[in-house]
C-alpha cells in the first residue's frame, strides 16, 4: 500500500468529501499549506460571485423585455393614452357622456285649451239648456245663497231682450238665449246667455252692445214686479261663443242707485258665476277629448 507515493498526486478541494492534501516528499511535517488553500478558496468564490451576478443580470433583462413588450403591446391597442395631453383630441372631438340611447319622450301632452271647445259650434257639441247652465234649485256663493225664481229658453233671441238688444243679436246671428232669474233679500238677478255659433259673433255683438242694450227681466213668484218701469242695473260680457247679460234690480220695484251696494254686489256675483260655468263647460269638454 503507497500513501502519497507513485502515480500522480491527488489535487485537494476542500469542497470535495474524502479530498486532502498531497504530502510533500520526504516531509515529515504533516502541516498544510495555509497560503495555497486560502488563495484556492479566494478563487473559488469570486467564480461563484460572478455566476450570480450574470445570472442577475440576465434575470433583470428577462423582466425589463417582458415590461417592455408589454408597454408595447398596450400601445399597440390604445395609442391615445400613451400620449401627452396636447395630442389628445379636442373635447368637441370626444364622444360625450349623451351618447346614451335617445327614447321617445313619455311626458304627457300639453293640456288642451277649454275655451277652444266653447269658441265654435263645431267643438262645442255637448248637451246644454238652462239647467245644464245653471243647475239646482239654488245657488251658493260665499256666505250668499240665491234661490232659482224662474227660467226660460228659445231660439227667437229678440223676445227675450229690449232696447238696441234686438238689432245687436240678430245683426250677430244668436241662435239661442236662455234666462234665469235669482233673489235673495229683495234683490232679482236675472241672466241672459245669449248663444252665437262663433266666437268672433259674440265678441262683435258685445262691442255693440251700449247702456239701451237690456236683456228682460224674467219675473216669477218671488220677483212679480221686478224691473218694471224701475231703474235697474245691467251688465254685458262674453266668453267663447256666448254673450251674457245681467239685470239686477229689487223685487219691490224700487229704483237701484249708486248707494245699494247690495245690488252691485249681485249683479257681478251671478256675471262671475256665470263666466265659471260656461269655462267649466269647454273644461269639461276639453278633459273628454284628451281622454278619447
Amino acid at each position: 500500500m503507497s500513501y502519497g507515493q507513485g502515480g500522480p498526486q491527488s489535487q485537494w478541494d476542500p469542497w470535495k468529501r474524502n479530498s486532502e492534501q498531497p504530502w510533500t516528499s520526504g516531509a515529515t511535517d504533516p502541516t498544510p499549506d495555509w497560503a495555497a488553500l486560502a488563495e484556492a478558496s479566494e478563487s473559488r468564490n469570486k467564480r461563484r460571485r460572478l455566476l450570480l451576478i450574470g445570472g442577475g443580470v440576465l434575470a433583470t433583462l428577462g423582466v425589463g423585455t417582458a415590461v417592455a413588450m408589454a408597454v408595447v403591446s398596450a400601445n399597440g391597442s390604445d395609442e391615445a393614452s400613451n400620449r401627452p395631453s396636447s395630442s389628445l383630441p379636442a373635447t368637441a372631438d370626444l364622444p360625450s357622456a349623451s351618447a346614451t340611447p335617445s327614447f321617445a319622450p313619455t311626458s304627457a301632452p300639453p293640456p288642451l285649451d277649454p275655451k277652444e271647445f266653447v269658441s265654435s259650434k263645431a267643438k262645442d257639441s255637448a248637451p246644454n239648456g238652462p239647467d245644464i247652465m245653471f243647475p239646482g234649485r239654488q245657488l251658493t256663493m260665499g256666505s250668499a245663497v240665491y234661490k232659482k225664481a224662474a227660467k226660460a229658453d228659445t231660439t227667437n233671441c229678440v223676445t227675450a231682450v229690449q232696447g238696441t238688444l234686438p238689432k245687436v243679436l240678430t245683426d250677430n246671428g244668436c241662435t239661442r238665449l236662455m234666462r234665469v232669474t235669482y233673489v235673495k233679500d229683495g234683490v232679482a238677478v236675472t241672466v241672459g246667455v245669449a248663444v252665437f255659433d262663433t266666437e268672433a259673433q259674440a265678441l262683435k255683438a258685445k262691442g255693440q252692445a251700449d247702456k239701451s242694450s237690456i236683456v228682460k227681466a224674467l219675473t216669477g213668484t218671488e220677483a212679480k214686479s221686478f224691473c218694471a218701469g224701475a231703474i235697474c242695473r245691467s251688465t254685458t260680457n262674453s266668453y267663447g261663443r256666448y254673450a251674457y247679460f245681467t239685470i239686477t234690480g229689487f223685487t219691490a220695484g224700487k229704483d237701484v242707485t249708486t248707494k245699494d251696494t247690495q245690488v252691485f254686489a249681485a249683479g257681478d256675483g251671478l256675471a262671475e258665476f256665470t263666466f265659471q260655468q260656461i269655462r267649466r263647460r269647454g273644461e269639461t269638454q276639453a278633459s273628454a277629448a284628451a281622454n278619447q
